[in-house]
C-alpha cells in the first residue's frame, strides 16, 4: 500500500472512528492540504477547494479546519497575527523559519529539539506534549532587496 493511500485511509478511519461522516467536501479539503506541501490559510484553501467543488462555502472550510485540528489531523500555526495557517500533521517533528518581509515559511528539522524537550521536561517536572519553534528573519531574496535599497555608508 502506498504512503498516500495509507494517509487517506488513516484520515478516513479517524473521521469514522470519531463518528464524523467522510463527506466529499472533507475528503477534498484534506487532499488539498496534503498536496499543498506547505502552509495554507483558510482563504487560500477555500480558493483551491472552489476549483474542485464550486458549492463549498468558506464557513464549511472553517468548520472542517477546526474539526481536523480537534481530531489531530492537521496543525494550526500562527505565523502572523492576521492569519492562521494549516498543514497536515506528519510523523516527523519540524520547525519553521519565517521571513518577516514576504512571509515565506521554510520547514527545517532540528534534532536538538527532542533533547531540549526532554531536558526541560525533566528540569521542571513537566510533561511536554508539543514543541513549536519559529525563527524569524529575512530570507535571501528579501535580504538582497533590502541591501540594494540601503545607501552605502562607506
Amino acid at each position: 500500500m502506498s504512503e498516500i493511500t495509507k494517509r487517506k485511509t488513516g484520515a478516513r478511519q479517524v473521521l469514522s472512528s470519531s463518528s464524523q461522516r467522510v463527506t466529499a467536501q472533507r475528503a477534498l479539503l484534506l487532499e488539498l492540504l496534503r498536496r499543498s506541501g506547505g502552509h495554507l490559510d483558510a482563504d487560500e484553501l477555500y480558493r483551491r477547494a472552489r476549483r474542485g467543488n464550486s458549492r463549498i462555502s468558506l464557513s464549511t472550510v472553517y468548520r472542517n479546519l477546526q474539526l481536523f485540528k480537534k481530531l489531530g489531523l492537521i496543525a494550526e500555526h500562527h505565523f502572523d497575527e492576521e492569519h492562521h495557517h494549516y498543514e497536515v500533521k506528519s510523523g516527523a517533528e519540524h520547525q519553521h523559519l519565517l521571513c518577516i518581509s514576504c512571509g515565506k515559511v521554510v520547514e527545517f528539522a532540528c534534532p536538538l529539539s527532542h533533547e531540549f524537550r526532554d531536558n526541560i521536561g525533566k528540569q521542571y517536572d513537566f510533561d511536554i506534549t508539543d514543541v513549536e519553534v519559529r525563527m524569524t528573519g529575512l530570507c535571501s531574496r528579501c535580504r538582497a532587496r533590502e541591501n540594494k535599497t540601503m545607501p552605502d555608508r562607506s
